[in-house]
């Protein structure tokens, strides 16, 4: 059984992530193997929790890879671990629009039988703080609050008037941080800055959540909290075995090893995938590749930004989320891998592209020359678009049949026009009805951000377009 909190707050803003990676480190830093969880589909904290903890950042998507899925891939992030810390998203009780408790941290909670410690902001309250904890310690039952960190404390005296009035709450006070400009992590327009853009100050600050958190939480309590949590009962999910029942074609799964003198005459060698990575291409969910080996890919990962050349055997490509327009310069400079990009798509293989990737096949960004795979061009706005959304292929492609359902989400503030090639890649239901992206060949491009673990067909397909 694994030990396991998860951090949450009455909204967002309240230093979430802040106590969740200080804790992380903290844990981590006395010897404990700590395993980092994220509530939601965000990928930037997840890095952060990464630094923290020496492991993979992973998501708990309750939309996206539904709720069954909660606890086994909780399991299987946490194989090993002494102790769980999953960063809630958002307030508590806030999850998909119109959807109830669906993918609110709430409900990953009960899903995960996980105590729940409030972080509040208290710069502007104080007795009052004790009306907000009651409120939401007894919203629902079923979700046990067992702490309240109290954050961006002022001074002694604003402190003694909070633990006073939380005396009479039943919630007991796990730990008070004070305003600390060193723990700050600097936000732009789509959240925290990531930590492959910034690596050493990342390291800085992460260090510094950790002295902070030392210093001001009750570390014993939070532990034994943590360690309070029922026995789960879930089986772990294993991508593995996934693969295999996902596996679409004869033997893909089964495939020999790139350059294994023994395969059978006749037999492909295993399919190479190349993933974009880099300061550029950071948003990627650790099962996709955990998914694409054991449907029998052998991954390998490029930097845009850095390599002029697709990886050697490169026969099928992903790239996912991140933020090309901080990098057009860059990534229009790098003309010749620009060109390979180009001619693997021209050639047929399996390209899928989801968001940044999206924009990079472009024809151009914000006035710069991009790859040119797609007729369409992109741009930065000021507008968000943010949401979960219920996807249906509209023509067959490398990731899905036509008709096949998919759940993902959003996240950007560029648009392409036109949103949508000949042949669309999906139609959306929310927020109004529409078809998005693209499907050319063997590219399938898209703004919508999908986690595979939701749909392993779509990796075990893409590898068998690859072989």
């Amino acid at each position: 059984m694994v030990a396991r909190l998860v951090i949450a707050a009455p909204s967002s803003g309240a230093g979430k992530t802040t106590v969740a990676t200080g804790l992380m480190a903290a844990f981590a830093g006395r010897g404990l193997a700590v395993s980092p969880h994220k509530v939601g589909p965000d990928y930037i904290d997840p890095g952060y929790h990464a630094l923290a903890t020496g492991r993979p950042g992973r998501n708990l998507d309750a939309y996206m890879c539904g709720t069954g899925l909660i606890a086994p891939l909780f399991e299987h992030g946490a194989r090993g671990c002494d102790l769980a810390v999953v960063e809630g998203v958002m307030g508590l009780y806030d999850g998909a629009a119109d959807q109830g408790e669906l993918a609110s941290t709430a409900q990953v909670a009960k899903l995960l039988k996980a105590p729940v410690v409030l972080v509040v902001d208290a710069s502007s309250q104080s007795r009052s703080v004790a009306a907000l904890v009651h409120g939401f310690a007894s919203w629902d039952p079923e979700v046990r609050i067992g702490g309240v960190i109290l954050n961006k404390v002022a001074t002694d005296r604003h402190e003694h008037l909070l633990r006073e009035a939380l005396g009479e709450s039943g919630v007991p006070v796990l730990g008070v941080l004070r305003r600390a400009p060193a723990v700050a992590t600097p936000s732009r327009h789509l959240g925290l800055v990531p930590v492959a853009e910034r690596q050493a100050a990342a390291v800085s600050a992460v260090a510094a959540q950790a002295e902070q958190v030392l210093a001001g939480c009750d570390m014993e309590g939070l532990l034994a909290l943590a360690r309070s949590a029922p026995e789960l009962h879930a089986e772990p999910w294993v991508p593995e075995v996934v693969g295999r029942l996902h596996a679409v074609g004869p033997g893909v799964a089964a495939l020999p090893q790139r350059g294994d003198p023994h395969a059978p005459a006749g037999r492909m060698p295993t399919p190479r995938v190349a993933v974009a990575g880099g300061a550029a291409f950071t948003f990627s969910y650790a099962e996709h590749a955990e998914l694409l080996t054991a449907a029998g890919a052998e991954v390998v990962t490029f930097d845009p930004l850095r390599d002029e050349a697709l990886p050697e055997g490169t026969s099928g490509l992903v790239i996912g989320g991140g933020f090309p327009e901080m990098y057009g310069g860059e990534l229009s400079a790098n003309e010749p891998l620009r060109k390979a990009v180009a001619e693997l798509a021209a050639a047929g293989a399996p390209i899928a592209a989801e968001c940044a990737g999206l924009l990079y096949l472009a024809r151009s960004l914000d006035g710069r020359p991009m790859c040119g795979v797609l007729d369409a061009d992109a741009r930065m706005s000021e507008r968000l678009t943010l949401g979960y959304r219920d996807a249906v292929a509209v023509n067959d492609s490398v990731l899905a049949p036509a008709g096949a359902r998919m759940r993902g989400h959003e996240f950007h503030r560029t648009v392409i026009e036109p949103g949508a090639g000949a042949l669309a890649a999906w139609g959306l239901r929310q927020p109004v009805a529409r078809v998005e992206g693209f499907v050319q060949g063997g590219v399938h491009a898209s703004y919508v951000h999908t986690h595979w673990a939701g749909s392993p067909e779509a990796a075990a397909r893409f590898v068998e377009h690859c072989a």
